[in-house]
């Protein structure tokens, strides 16, 4: 059985340690602050064997060399982490990755940087997906272009709607008042919002999402609906997308 610890780390990243019950197995998502995945780890009785990066930033890498030395860990990431850290396995798109009996399937959700990738476990209706879409948002188009960025979203949201997905960060709160800009008539993103209110004022976390619901309320997942289109503009999704992506960089 697989086991999910989140904790926060950082200002405002999601640290999660992804246990296996029956190999014993743990992986590290990322590695924002290496200290706090060893202490968590620790508290948890559990031992890290893997890290799954998701794309090269120091936020979410920068912890490997750190539990590698404190545990041997091997590396599993795309080849951009190289240019941070040593990497054992170099994986990409259609590549699996594995943690005792379950599999996960690494896709690529390039755009915010050209090789970033999420781990989809189907089995357990969960993918880890960095900063390549939040609640309510996606991450900023640092490294790639539009279309990609669009193709990449897109992935996502192939994916089943009952799929979890990790994000990297709570920015649910920011990402909720430009998506209400974005889509002030979406009666669905109006419930969601007030509840994304609510949990916050409560200290909770906003993640991780079901794929179903970002689906009716993310504009970013939403580029290709005609009632976004007709209010930012763009002949195609990947160019309403990138009105949306202008738009909330300034916003």
């Amino acid at each position: 059985m697989l086991t999910i610890h989140q904790f926060p780390c950082l200002s405002d990243n999601y640290g999660y340690l992804l246990h296996d019950t029956d190999s014993h197995e743990t992986v590290a998502i990322d590695t924002p602050d290496a200290q706090e995945y060893l202490k968590q780890a620790e508290l948890k009785g559990w031992r890290i064997t893997q890290i799954w990066n998701t794309h090269w930033h120091p936020d979410h890498a920068g912890g490997n060399k750190a539990i590698v030395e404190a545990t041997g860990a091997t590396i599993v990431a795309p080849q951009e982490v190289e240019r941070i850290s040593s990497i054992d396995r170099v994986v990409a798109h259609g590549d699996t990755v594995s943690i005792g009996a379950h599999t996960a399937h690494v896709i690529d959700v390039s755009g915010h940087t050209n090789g970033h990738v999420a781990f989809h476990l189907p089995d357990a209706g969960i993918a880890f997906v960095g900063d390549s879409v939040f609640a309510l948002g996606c991450g900023r188009m640092f490294e790639g272009e539009p279309q990609q960025f669009w193709d990449s979203l897109s992935r996502i949201r192939a994916l089943p709607g009952e799929t979890m997905l990790y994000c990297a960060h709570e920015y649910t709160a920011s990402n909720a008042k430009f998506a209400s800009h974005a889509d002030p008539d979406n009666a669905a993103l109006a419930a969601y919002v007030e509840e994304i209110a609510a949990k916050r004022a409560k200290d909770e976390p906003t993640v991780p999402t079901q794929l179903a619901r970002e689906l009716d309320t993310n504009p970013f997942l939403r580029a290709d609906d005609p009632v976004l289109a007709a209010k930012w503009g763009g002949s195609t999704p990947a160019e309403t997308f990138a009105a949306l992506r202008a738009g909330k960089d300034n916003f």
